[in-house]
């Protein structure tokens, strides 16, 4: 079971590496932005992961889910999203576009993790609350891992219920947010120190260093890879002041 995964700042990444460790597998992981991510589809059964947005698929992840359709016909996908409070049907989301491109669902997880939007003060929580998210999502991974190798994959997100409280519970009031690529990524140049570290970073090859400072483009998918890495905390995208960097690095310890 190979699996390819978008995580912006490792949580996404955490979980599915966790998963396959305790799935005992000799697995592949692909980041979806790897040259080489294509390779995952040499074995018949993938995870497919990613971090929820207002209820949606990342634009990146739709656009490589689209670009590839041949490649799904007749795989197993096991989806898991991660999400800072609510993912409706998040799983949902994909594996109904999977399934038009011939794929089948083995299932779903969802799992709560530490929010990564570190420009809105109102999703802030302490260190200890989160490294307690942290631990707890630890514990649910293990538990879907048994539950995985007895057979019985959950189904999270992928009923018509959690399709109801995805659509009404946020996408219909945030479609736009998630349509397409995005250009409201703000780099501050007072503050830019021109160390390339966004530009490395970015999944999408948005950012480029230009005349000592990054520069943005068009094609943000709000993963905040860039935000909460940005060594001087240079860059914000929903907000207009950053408050803090919640890395799954910083929050696990």
């Amino acid at each position: 079971m190979n699996a390819i995964y978008l995580s912006g700042t490792g949580n996404t990444k955490h979980v599915v590496t966790l998963l396959l460790d305790e799935l005992g597998m000799d697995s592949r992981i692909y980041p979806i932005e790897s040259p080489d991510v294509l390779r995952a589809f040499e074995d018949d059964e993938l995870i497919l992961a990613y971090p929820t947005m207002f209820s949606n698929i990342p634009y990146l992840v739709r656009d490589f889910i689209n670009s590839n359709q041949e490649a799904w016909k007749g795989k197993k996908v096991f989806l898991i999203t991660t999400m800072g409070l609510f993912a409706g049907d998040g799983t949902g989301c994909a594996a109904r576009l999977l399934k038009k491109y011939g794929a089948e669902i083995t299932g779903g997880l969802q799992i709560v993790m530490p929010d990564s939007i570190g420009d809105c003060k109102a999703l802030k929580k302490t260190r200890e609350q989160n490294k307690a998210i942290i631990d707890k999502a630890d514990l649910r991974v293990t538990q879907a891992a048994k539950l995985i190798r007895e057979g019985n994959y959950p189904g999270e997100g992928l009923s018509f219920a959690a399709h109801l409280a995805g659509l009404f519970g946020q996408r219909l009031w945030f479609y736009n947010k998630t349509t397409g690529y995005k250009d409201k990524l703000k780099i501050d140049p007072s503050k830019c120190i021109g160390c390339g570290i966004c530009a490395k970073n970015c999944p999408t090859q948005n950012i480029r260093i230009e005349n000592g400072k990054a520069v943005a483009s068009a094609k943000c998918t709000m993963c905040y890879r860039c935000v909460d890495y940005c060594p001087k905390q240079a860059i914000t995208l929903l907000g207009k002041t950053l408050y803090e960097q919640p890395t799954y690095e910083r929050n696990s310890k």
